[in-house]
């Protein structure tokens, strides 16, 4: 797909310097088309639109772009951030519930990492913003929907831009951003389109693993996968190592809205927290 839009805008004549591009797609399509900007005369400058909840509070906001190679998630691609985003949530209102329900999960993954009252907003008018796909519902939400909608994507926006921008360029491997990413790009290639980016995601008291365990399921998240295999965790892990330096880093929620990040993570104390979980859900 990268090579046909470089065709297009090969044939469109495109003035680099004066004409930038301009996607109204989501997040996914967005990666490819940023990887044909960085290519097409070494560096062509684009707008970013997102249209889905998703690319609203993640896409929007970073550099990177890419394409599946070699049956892995994003192997090509290269860091060129847009020339400027345009952020509307009207768009939202046209995509399905359940892509609501993905950028859901990402906003709860900055909640968990960085931002304990975006938790709260979540587990308190999770359900809201999902029905009315954050745009104003007065006759069954009353005035308030907005407002809610608005600082939810507020929050979750500023939490992301404060961890990408000192690190746009992934100098720093240490990353909250990547909670969830030891096991899920894997386990994303392997059973898309059943599992969604944002579905595919500690030191937590038992109290707060409930708490999000029945968050997620009122923003109506899987907590499980048939796919989420032992099997899966370990060569999740040795690719991890074998990308980053030799060291797992892995984001972990050590309270509601704090992560730090562990090197601790053997595969030893994977399978024990893997059987545990399998164990709980029976």
């Amino acid at each position: 797909m990268a090579l046909k839009i470089l065709e297009e805008v090969n044939n469109f004549s495109l003035d680099r310097r004066t004409e930038p591009s301009l996607p109204l797609v989501e997040g996914c399509a967005w990666t490819i088309v940023g990887l044909a900007a960085s290519l097409y005369r070494r560096r062509t400058p684009y707008i970013r639109v997102p249209t889905t909840l998703l690319s609203y509070i993640d896409a929007s906001v970073g550099a990177k772009t890419g394409v599946n190679f070699a049956n892995c998630k994003n192997k090509l691609g290269a860091y060129i951030p847009p020339a400027a985003a345009f952020l509307d949530l009207s768009f939202i209102q046209t995509v399905p519930r359940r892509q609501i329900s993905n950028g859901l999960a990402e906003m709860l993954k900055m909640a968990l990492m960085k931002h304990r009252g975006l938790f709260e907003l979540l587990e308190t008018h999770g359900r809201m913003l999902l029905d009315t796909k954050f745009q104003a519902d007065n006759r069954v939400y009353g005035r308030n929907c907005m407002q809610v909608a608005s600082q939810a994507t507020r929050i979750a926006i500023v939490t992301m831009l404060e961890e990408l921008a000192p690190n746009l360029w992934e100098d720093d491997l240490n990353r909250l951003v990547d909670f969830g990413h030891l096991i899920s790009p894997a386990l994303e290639m392997k059973v898309l389109p059943s599992l969604l980016h944002g579905e595919a995601r500690g030191l937590l008291t038992e109290e707060e693993k409930h708490r999000i365990i029945n968050c997620m399921v009122g923003l109506e998240l899987p907590v499980w996968h048939e796919a989420f295999t032992m099997e899966l965790i370990q060569k999740s892990l040795q690719d991890r190592l074998k990308h980053s330096g030799g060291l797992v880093r892995m984001p972990l929620p050590v309270a509601l809205g704090e992560a730090e990040i562990s090197n601790d993570t053997s595969c030893e104390i994977l399978h024990r927290a893997y059987v545990k979980m399998v164990n709980s859900d029976s």
